[in-house]
């Protein structure tokens, strides 16, 4: 138990210099030496921000020991607060769920399930499909991915979640990918409710973006309120809800 605290103290001590590598090179000493489930035991006791810093920085030329053995709860803690980096190519977020939720062996939905149960879940989900956005809202009103003429009517929550009930009109090995096009199908024909929600948010942050505010917690609220077109809920899985805000100490940055 000492060496597992002074490994957590050297890990945290090298992600706050900045050497991410570093990190997780300790970690995967760790696994060589003592097996997976001693770095399991580690990456428990590791904070959510820890955890981010080192798996945000993926490598598709490598697989990450980090990224296979993470569950999803932890993962859904790291991802909800991924939006501290502030990059606005979410280049790092989609990588970053790409690979660790279409690993191996993964179940996809678990990840999915935990990261819609924690608040700032939904808007994790939007930004992950942020430059998809006409695409989603098509396959949210059609069932498929063709983007359609904007008519300028957008269907209602209620109209969209029971549309996102309906059998699927195009089958999953069809968009099986390991990236946008299968999260978006399992998330619409696994988890509707969570996929009504994301919509919903994405709708609120492009409205936020026609009207030139900035993409934060204020603004996008803002945009929602001023969008009669967007009516949610007072649940957190039921409106734009933002990130959980951390303590200076869990600060991503």
């Amino acid at each position: 138990m000492d060496s597992n605290l002074a490994l957590i103290a050297k890990t945290q001590s090298l992600i706050a210099a900045g050497d991410i590598v570093g990190a997780e090179s300790a970690l995967v000493e760790l696994a060589d030496a003592e097996g997976d489930g001693a770095l399991l035991v580690v990456l428990e006791q590791l904070p959510p921000k820890d955890i981010l810093a080192v798996i945000r920085e993926y490598d598709n030329s490598k697989e990450s020991v980090i990224n296979l053995l993470v569950t999803p709860e932890m993962f859904a803690r790291a991802v909800v607060i991924e939006k501290q980096y502030k990059d606005l190519t979410r280049t790092h977020l989609r990588g970053m769920v790409n690979s660790v939720i279409f690993r191996e062996d993964a179940d996809p939905v678990a990840f999915l399930i935990a990261i819609g149960d924690l608040e700032g879940g939904s808007e994790a989900l939007a930004d992950y499909f942020s430059e998809k956005w006409s695409r989603i809202e098509a396959f949210a009103r059609t069932g498929t991915f063709d983007t359609v003429e904007d008519d300028g009517e957008m269907l209602s929550e209620t109209a969209l979640l029971s549309l996102a009930y309906a059998p699927p009109r195009i089958e999953l090995d069809e968009v099986t990918d390991q990236d946008w096009m299968q999260l978006a199908w399992l998330l619409r024909h696994e988890c509707p409710d969570l996929f009504t929600e994301t919509v919903m948010v994405l709708r609120a942050k492009a409205r936020a973006h026609d009207l030139g505010l900035d993409d934060d917690d204020d603004t996008v609220e803002e945009a929602e309120e001023d969008d009669g077109k967007v009516e949610t809920g007072d649940t957190d899985r039921g409106k734009a809800t933002p990130a959980a805000r951390e303590d200076d100490e869990e600060s991503a940055i």
